[in-house]
């Protein structure tokens, strides 16, 4: 059910307390890819678990902390404080509502730790539970790694939106790319900023991708929310 799309008599008569909150990010996505990827792939995980599961879907949040690639044009970024103070806002006009178990379903690696931080203390300092889920972490192993702009990303969009992608920017994004994220001594990484170890904001090789792949890691990263939704709705809080 998306919120966005309900007239409010609608969005009062929900008893069901769950909320999907989907946060991406508008930034760089190598020379390929487009700048809203992490709001596509998003959108299609929240969108198939809500369908899957009857629950509210909130309108997704396009900008996070993303300041490390900011030297690509049309990245846009918010400081950690902003942006924990805007989900954090909006999660709790969600639960004034009534929808005061969410999940934040998140499609961008900078978001990572101030939405743990952030679920954290509203968990224990409100009448809320809040539990913050990153869809390319179940896909991200030693066999499929997510990188940035990579296989996986470039993989589900091409199941999402094939004609996003720019296929003859493909093969620079791969040479003038970088295999790995970072620049690493030992355990530590020494580089803050993308641009420090990849030419064109790339990591991981684009061109290793199938529609079939993208299905495939949409659908498991689905499969696993569906199964979060059901453990969170069991939860005693």
């Amino acid at each position: 059910m998306e919120l966005a799309e309900m007239r409010w008599p609608e969005a009062d008569a929900v008893e069901d307390p769950i909320a999907l909150l989907p946060v991406g990010s508008t930034e760089q996505h190598g020379p390929h890819a487009p700048l809203g990827t992490d709001c596509l792939t998003v959108e299609a995980v929240a969108s198939g678990a809500a369908e899957r599961t009857d629950v509210i879907l909130a309108p997704t949040i396009p900008v996070g902390v993303a300041a490390e690639h900011r030297h690509f044009a049309g990245t846009l970024w918010v400081e950690p404080t902003v942006f924990r103070d805007y989900v954090g806002g909006t999660i709790r006009s969600l639960a004034y509502h009534g929808w005061d178990r969410i999940v934040v379903v998140n499609g961008h690696g900078g978001n990572v730790d101030a939405l743990r931080e952030l679920c954290a203390k509203l968990t224990r300092g409100e009448d809320l539970y809040a539990v913050p889920f990153t869809w390319f972490d179940e896909i991200d192993t030693g066999q499929h790694a997510m990188g940035h702009a990579g296989p996986i990303e470039t993989a589900a969009l091409r199941s999402l939106e094939p004609g996003l992608i720019e296929e003859t920017q493909l093969d620079g994004a791969a040479t003038h790319g970088s295999e790995r994220w970072g620049e690493w001594q030992g355990r530590v990484n020494l580089a803050y900023d993308t641009r420090e170890f990849s030419e064109n904001g790339a990591v991981g090789d684009p061109r290793e991708t199938t529609v079939e792949d993208g299905e495939w890691y949409l659908r498991k990263a689905t499969n696993a929310l569906v199964e979060l939704i059901d453990r969170v709705r069991d939860r005693q809080a």
